[in-house]
């Protein structure tokens, strides 16, 4: 009996893809938001808004939480007070669940901060970075997976379109690209 290898190879193809596909979106789409870190935070949510203190003379080195609380009012952040100190001699930090506010003790202006978890994407880099050993194993596993569904994917298809023909140019083009950016960019 002869082994039919392009049916296994098929079979074997179609279940992985099946299998892995979480897991494909997972890495694939993290690994998109970590490619531009520099552009955008993936993780979190980040707002920024200027303020001004109406009253900047009411700042003093020795406010109480509940002076610091009345300066949040008019932008309606008391309620989420934690903290506030003085990092310098014109410039007060207030410490906000979920953010902060830093004001210019002189002439009143400020910056509020808002931080709030991007919801997702957090979860999806979380993955990404391997953060347990059990993790490490499964992703482990599905970087053996995407071999095996790279090699299959070479023979399913037969004649012009397969890897003898138009198949073996994109193939060797698949492989030259990376070598002439190692070329370019790395030596």
């Amino acid at each position: 009996m002869k082994l039919q290898w392009r049916k296994w190879f098929r079979v074997v193809h179609r279940d992985f893809g099946y299998l892995f596909f979480g897991l494909t979106l997972i890495y694939s789409i993290s690994g998109i938001a970590l490619n531009h870190i520099n552009e955008w935070n993936s993780n979190f949510i980040i707002v920024r808004k200027e303020i001004t203190i109406e009253n900047p003379e009411k700042i003093r080195r020795d406010m109480t939480k509940d002076d610091a609380r009345e300066l949040l009012e008019p932008f309606e952040e008391q309620k989420r007070y934690k903290n506030h100190y003085f990092p310098s001699g014109n410039q007060m930090k207030i410490f906000l669940e979920g953010g902060s506010v830093i004001i210019n003790t002189e002439t009143g202006n400020g910056l509020l901060e808002r931080v709030s978890r991007r919801p997702f994407f957090r979860e999806m880099n979380y993955l990404h970075y391997n953060p347990e050993k059990s993790w490490t194993w499964i992703s482990d596993v599905f970087a053996g997976a995407l071999i095996v569904l790279a090699i299959t994917g070479l023979f399913l298809v037969r004649g012009a379109k397969g890897i003898t023909k138009r198949g073996a140019w994109l193939t060797i083009l698949g492989i030259i690209l990376p070598v002439i950016f190692l070329l370019i960019y790395f030596y």
